[in-house]
């Protein structure tokens, strides 16, 4: 129904790959007031770092200690080494540089993911990217937050930048022959089905190489989690998101892997998450409403290519 980048991977490794989080001393410019304070409404102070190590271990022992958990669990060889919390390119060039090798000389690591917000990308760290890329036998994915396409929702939720900084950044990173990852969040309450399809119009035009949804959670001591309380929006159904989901897909290229389509979040720290479901169960709701309607993803990707003048072709 969906291309799923697990399937991708073993296409590409002849095995499944796994993903082994590293946790790198950075911040955000969205934090430290370089683009902003307090950073986006729904983040918490320790970013996305419920599944990290700790940043004090080196990039090596963080990957040892990971993948001897990992490996022999599920009989793994190959692995991604995902620098996920926070933005990882903001950082002194020869820091991210020094991070990239270490990890690209770990053994088993067959790739290397960078996440980061489109604002802090620039020729600079992409450079160094490329020649880590081309030294050692690894993929480098640079994988970026947009949520939305929608400017509007991106103002309010004080993302810091707007949708001209995505395409920017997903131009120069494929520029360098990189591969391009965007985060999407779908069920926001300020969007529409317009945005949703947008969104994934803009995606499929850009050729990004994969997707990563998830739902909006709320997690304790945001801005978000303030305004939840204070009934300042509300919130969508569970039904509207799989519907969202669904559009989504349908709209999305279907040479576009998507890494998953939803995410999560510790129980005792956020306010809600996943309408109290498994992200599971949601996710397969999805996969079966989409076999009902024997519906899949980019059934609806007719759009680009000149498509007004077809009838002439």
């Amino acid at each position: 129904m969906y291309y799923k980048y697990s399937d991708y991977l073993k296409e590409k490794y002849d095995e499944k790959v796994y993903k082994i989080p590293v946790n790198l001393p950075v911040s955000c410019p969205n934090r430290d007031g370089t683009c902003g304070q307090g950073g986006c409404i729904y983040c918490g102070g320790s970013g996305a770092d419920f599944e990290m190590l700790s940043p004090s271990l080196s990039v090596s022992e963080q990957l040892e200690k990971n993948i001897a958990y990992i490996g022999p669990k599920y009989k793994a060889r190959k692995f991604i080494a995902y620098f996920q919390n926070y933005s990882n390119t903001y950082l002194p060039p020869e820091n991210f540089q020094s991070a990239l090798e270490e990890a690209a000389q770990h053994r088993g690591i067959v790739g290397i993911t960078v996440s980061t917000r489109p604002d802090c990308i620039s020729d600079a760290y992409l450079n160094i990217a490329r020649e880590i890329q081309e030294t050692y036998p690894i993929d480098l994915v640079v994988e970026m937050g947009l949520q939305t396409a929608n400017y509007k929702t991106l103002s309010l939720m004080n993302r810091g930048h707007t949708l001209a900084e995505f395409i920017d950044a997903v131009l120069r990173v494929k520029a360098f022959h990189l591969q391009a990852g965007a985060h999407v969040m779908l069920g926001l309450p300020w969007d529409t089905e317009e945005d949703v399809r947008e969104t994934a119009k803009i995606l499929s035009a850009l050729q990004v190489d994969n997707v990563k949804l998830h739902a909006l959670y709320i997690l304790r001591n945001t801005q978000l989690a303030d305004w939840y309380r204070n009934k300042n929006f509300t919130l969508k159904t569970k039904e509207q998101f799989v519907e969202e989901a669904i559009l989504f897909l349908r709209y999305l290229s279907p040479d576009i892997p998507v890494q998953r389509l939803l995410g999560r979040a510790p129980e005792e720290e956020t306010v809600f998450c996943n309408w109290g479901n498994s992200w599971r169960k949601i996710h397969d709701e999805i996969v079966d409403r989409m076999t009902e309607k024997n519906i899949k993803q980019g059934d609806l990707c007719d759009y680009l290519g000149g498509k007004a003048v077809r009838r002439f072709l």
